[in-house]
């Protein structure tokens, strides 16, 4: 097939490879008569220089730890990256690109966390894989650190993005890239998609500041490469520019043109989020030279290029890794062996023989008990960083000897993120995609919903994150309303594969960092209180231990009347209303539920000894709103907690006023038996 060249910085073959990243584009939004062909069409030209040219990688073996990441936070575009998969050599076939969008198939709408398969985050919700980015490359900075000696560059990884407007607009962006500056993460490079087209229209419509000036005034290098997006010879003088940036991250500003090469759609929001068409299509492939009658065509000469090349070229890379690494291993075997260790997610003591316990009769703050759990464990734990959006003294999240990660200390493991909860929350995700590490971040329950769109991508994707969230219920008092969640814990627990731990004490509090250290299946979070909590008597009640089943039976009697079902700061309200239950008569089963996501993963035997069908008479006591938990008190049972808001008043005031107490429960208890002989 002949082409003829018109780009600077592109051989014939070059211009051959963007036009069939171009067709193949096209032609899967096409096929599903779904999606968006524009941006991708656009962005060819970079993206291949970019892959072919520039990104170390290796579709033979994806998850080599030293590889150069690249996240396509442009998630719209997605059929751009399953088409460089594809052409590169990745397990993404001719076959697969035809099923995008389509039930099961390995293309879906968006990019979706598989890096087996290539895809390194999940993007499409506009914002997070930049922000993941910048996680990604403190991640990098952290292990070089920590690893590299002399001679060793054993991490040396950069971290690709390609951005839309959409991603700069959004918030969490924001808050990332403001962060990514102070920090002087120059192992990021971000190139923005700068086409000024927006699914409503032209991004004038509101989008007017100078987004060049607002990354410079973040602290980055700004690099503008004007044209139309297809002048690869100043677009590769920009990559080598970002590479050879010491201090600051990048930001390579494109001009690019949405649909490019379309006669009809160039330049149009219509190519935004729709099917060019077949016959804009037919018009495409006209203008340049192909047989319009072909689909899914990669020429023979574009396959040798990309894909041999690609598999050639990081082979050789990763093998000369290994070989590096084999000598760092023989002059380092401590740090090579902590390196494997952490590769395959092996941790380096055993948590049973470093975790605090606490002596019944104390009262600590469930966050306070996190803090000591810290203090004796992170020191042990060099693969898990951890921070907290500029409330570590509230949050207990900074273990004693911590140093914090700066632009001049990258072996500090502690992160000032800043008040930036969202920007928080994809970092963390961020870092905990790197195969190597885990990180956790901290702030008040209330605001994690500033955070519950990195939440949810974590849940969805199954990323290792977690999240610590203190001042659990109205017992932050004196804060109000406004600080008093009520609705959080049902919100979160509404998220499929996230693990909500609302620890009853300390100890439970301790058992439930080991376990979310010990798995990494998914994300988890911690929901801690403010006010001190008794520390229960594991002589007198069931073992802390427990909390690994998700809940168990605290205090258990044989033939119970009644269950009463608590989690958190509620279950020694429930236990104080069992004793009295107790001195009359009435025998009554505490339950204490840390994470209902872990019980329902036992067998039904396990359950039903905790929660037996048999006993209709129930209640639940949770210092916050009632959804979620019919399913445990049934049609007979009874809900002590919250049904409005919460009001500023001292933490035990709080609980009176709003009747979570055991007088409160021992009456709901008596009512739930009546109702439950009477079959009500």
């Amino acid at each position: 097939m002949s082409v003829s060249v018109t780009n600077p910085g592109m051989s014939e073959l070059d211009e051959l490879c963007v036009q069939t990243i171009r067709f193949l584009s096209m032609e899967q939004v096409q096929k599903a008569n779904s999606g968006h062909p524009g941006m991708p069409m656009g962005m060819a030209p970079a993206a291949y220089v970019l892959w072919t040219r520039h990104l170390r990688h290796n579709p033979g073996n994806p998850v080599w730890h030293n590889r150069d990441r690249f996240v396509l936070s442009a998630g719209h575009g997605g059929v751009l990256l399953y088409s460089l998969l594809h052409l590169t050599g990745y397990g993404i076939s001719l076959e697969d690109l035809k099923s995008f969008r389509q039930w099961g198939s390995k293309t879906p709408g968006h990019p979706e966390y598989d890096p087996r398969g290539g895809v390194e985050v999940t993007t499409g919700p506009l914002g997070q894989g930049i922000s993941n980015a910048v996680g990604m490359a403190i991640a990098q900075k952290y292990l070089a650190e920590h690893f590299n000696r002399d001679k060793f560059p054993i991490v040396d990884c950069r971290i690709y993005v390609i951005a839309s407007d959409g991603d700069l607009q959004e918030g969490v962006a924001s808050e990332a890239c403001s962060l990514a500056g102070h920090l002087g993460l120059n192992n990021l490079v971000v190139v923005y998609d700068d086409n000024h087209i927006s699914i409503d229209g032209k991004t004038e419509l509101s989008f007017t500041e100078d987004r060049a000036k607002r990354f410079k005034a973040y602290g980055w290098n700004v690099i503008e490469v004007g044209g139309d997006g297809n002048d690869m010879a100043a677009f590769e003088k920009a990559v080598k520019r970002s590479k050879a940036e010491k201090k600051r991250p990048t930001l390579i500003k494109l001009r690019t043109h949405i649909a490019f090469g379309s006669p009809n759609m160039q330049d149009s929001a219509k190519a935004h989020g729709a099917p060019l068409g077949d016959e804009e299509i037919r018009l495409i492939k006209e203008k340049y030279g192909w047989d319009a009658d072909k689909s899914f065509y990669v020429p023979q000469e574009v396959s040798a290029h990309m894909r041999e090349a690609a598999l050639a070229q990081g082979a050789k890379a990763e093998a000369a890794w290994k070989r590096r690494f084999g000598k760092y291993a023989k002059a380092y075997p401590e740090l090579a062996g902590e390196f494997e260790d952490a590769a395959a997610g092996r941790l380096p003591v055993k948590l049973d023989e470093i975790l605090p316990k606490f002596e019944a009769g104390a009262s600590v703050a469930t966050r306070q008990a996190s803090g000591k759990v810290l203090d004796a464990v992170m020191p042990k734990l060099p693969m898990i960083l951890g921070g907290s959006a500029d409330l570590t003294p509230s949050n207990n999240t900074r273990w004693g000897d911590a140093k914090d990660f700066q632009k001049d200390c990258r072996g500090g493991r502690y992160l000032r993120f800043g008040i930036r909860e969202h920007a928080m929350g994809s970092i963390v995700n961020g870092i905990s995609v790197s195969g190597l590490l885990r990180a956790y971040g901290g702030t008040f329950l209330v605001f994690s919903d500033y955070m519950r769109g990195a939440v949810r991508v974590a849940a969805l994707s199954r990323y290792p994150s977690i999240f610590v969230w203190t001042h659990d219920s109205i017992g932050v008092g004196e804060d109000g309303p406004t600080h008093q969640p009520v609705e959080h814990a049902a919100a979160l627990r509404a998220i499929p594969n996230l693990l909500v731990f609302r620890p009853a004490d300390a100890n439970e509090t301790a058992q439930a960092w080991k376990y979310i250290l010990e798995h990494r299946d998914g994300p988890a979070a911690l929901l801690l209180t403010r006010q001190g909590l008794p520390v229960l008597d594991q002589a007198k009640y069931a073992s802390a231990a427990n909390v690994s089943k998700g809940a168990y039976a605290l205090l258990a009697v044989g033939e119970p009347d009644v269950l009463l079902l608590a989690s958190g700061s509620e279950v020694s309200v429930a236990l104080g209303a069992g004793e009295r239950l107790a001195k009359e008569g009435i025998k009554a089963q505490v339950v204490s539920m840390p994470c209902w996501e872990l019980f329902e993963r036992q067998d039904q035997e396990y359950r039903e000894s905790v929660i037996p069908r048999r006993v209709k008479a129930r209640v639940g006591i949770e210092a916050g709103v009632e959804l979620g938990w019919s399913k445990y008190i049934g049609d007979n049972g009874i809900f002590i907690g919250m049904s409005s808001f919460g009001s500023s008043g001292p933490c035990k005031t709080c609980f009176e006023k709003f009747g979570i107490t055991a007088d409160a429960v021992v009456a709901a208890a008596k009512k739930s038996i009546a109702s439950s002989r009477r079959g009500d």
